[in-house]
């Protein structure tokens, strides 16, 4: 799978490969792999270890059973001019193994947001880094969360650090305002906020005032979760408030919503989601398509991607196309084998640290093609067995695919701190990342 089989240039690492024997198969310089993937172990890469090259376009390897014509429909290119930037003769057959270079596909414009969660009483240096690391790739930073109270104030939360580094990376706040209370989604705060309007009031007076506090602020994005079933008209009709306030102040809205796949899903966390209404009154959403396989439950692909179009798909029935942005983790799950309901919790851990882990316990990667998801298994120092699954480059080109194919706004990564260096270069190789 290692040379072919990738619509750009990612490289899945077979038994035995080198760094430097990849690098001279693609022309670049090791150092110039290293560097861009922040390899750590350089001289230990993980068998099944996706990595992208850094090269302008890309290469293929023609397999058994290859043609030109098969070969240039698979990159949406003309068979004659794939031969003639190739060089080659169009009516000769190819041989297996020949290198044929692909030129760079045209880019689509998309939205890229992520939220960034400070903990404790200051925004750490380190998540300020994180975040000026990967400014130049978003549309959106989404400090997480302003929590909002029964008297319609705003619990204030840390935020010094980020208006500077989004303003000099042309990036704008998007604030998160949730209906959070001691750690926890409150069904009951949430009607209690919905049920009076004076509270309503009060509280958007809040959110407009810290909006031009802060400044560099676009956007307030509305994530109310767990509401009670019966409230669902009573949120879609403070949104409708909502929308006429902030809109006359300059200001976008947008709501993240549980993931759907009909409109009468049950379930309390589903049930007050408006699919429809919040696709008419909002500027966009944000569709919260990750943790099928979470930290509580069985081990499986976070966000397989058959089920992630499948909220999309009907998201699309109720709702235009450039109203949605993906959601996206950013990590995956470490589980402690065997997995028993209400035992252990599932590790969150960054796609690196998932590389690094297979690394140290000699463990193969392997790659579901159903899910589109990495895994592996290892036996840990005490001898309890493990699975992991997280994201790699192959699993997020999927989802970009996915994204260009319905035409969708873009994507929302939950959320920074999951070190990914490959999901940024691929950003960058897929989208014209929208500035606003």
């Amino acid at each position: 799978m290692g040379k072919g089989g990738y619509p750009i240039q990612i490289h899945v690492v077979l038994p035995g490969e080198t760094i430097w024997g990849i690098a001279q198969a693609y022309s670049v310089n090791p150092q110039t792999i290293i560097q861009t993937n922040q390899l750590e172990a350089p001289n230990n890469l993980v068998v099944g270890q996706a990595i992208v090259i850094p090269i302008i376009g890309s290469f293929y390897w023609v397999q058994q059973g290859d043609t030109l014509f098969s070969i240039a429909q698979r990159f949406g290119l003309n068979y004659l001019t794939l031969a003639q930037i190739n060089g080659i003769n169009p009516n000769l057959p190819l041989w297996v193994g020949l290198r044929l270079y692909i030129p760079p596909r045209e880019k689509t414009n998309a939205e890229v947001n992520i939220y960034i969660e400070p903990t404790g009483e200051a925004v750490s240096e380190q998540l300020l880094n994180s975040a000026r690391e990967v400014g130049q790739f978003l549309t959106y930073l989404a400090p997480f969360s302003y929590e909002a109270r029964r008297d319609g104030s705003l619990v204030p939360m840390p935020i010094e650090g980020i208006p500077e580094v989004a303003q000099n990376n042309g990036v704008k706040l998007m604030l998160v305002v949730t209906n959070l209370e001691n750690g926890q989604f409150s069904g009951e705060l949430g009607r209690d906020i919905l049920q009076s309007s004076a509270v309503q009031d009060v509280l958007l007076d809040n959110i407009i005032e810290e909006a031009k506090r802060i400044g560099t602020v676009s956007d307030i994005h509305f994530d109310f979760e767990f509401l009670p079933p019966d409230q669902r008209e009573a949120y879609n009709n403070f949104l409708r408030k909502a929308a006429e306030r902030l809109h006359s102040e300059g200001l976008l809205i947008s709501t993240a919503l549980a993931p759907k796949t009909s409109r009468e899903q049950a379930g309390q966390w589903y049930e007050a989601h408006d699919y429809r209404a919040h696709g008419e009154i909002v500027d966009f959403v944000v569709l919260m398509t990750y943790e099928w396989g979470y930290s509580g439950g069985p081990p499986m692909a976070v966000s397989p991607i058959g089920e992630v179009e499948k909220v999309i798909n009907y998201a699309l029935t109720e709702m235009p196309a450039e109203k949605i942005m993906m959601g996206q983790n950013l990590y995956g799950y470490d589980w402690t084998l065997p997995f028993v309901e209400g035992g252990q919790y599932a590790r969150a851990i960054s796609p690196q640290q998932a590389i690094a882990i297979a690394r140290e316990h000699n463990a193969e990667i392997l790659f579901d093609t159903v899910a589109q998801s990495p895994y592996f298994y290892y036996v840990d120092d005490e001898g309890n067995n493990h699975e992991v699954w997280f994201e790699d480059a192959r699993s997020i080109q999927a989802k970009f695919n996915l994204i260009k194919r319905l035409n969708l706004r873009g994507i929302s990564y939950w959320k920074l701190s999951f070190a990914f260096p490959q999901n940024w270069l691929l950003i960058q190789d897929n989208f014209n990342v929208v500035k606003r």
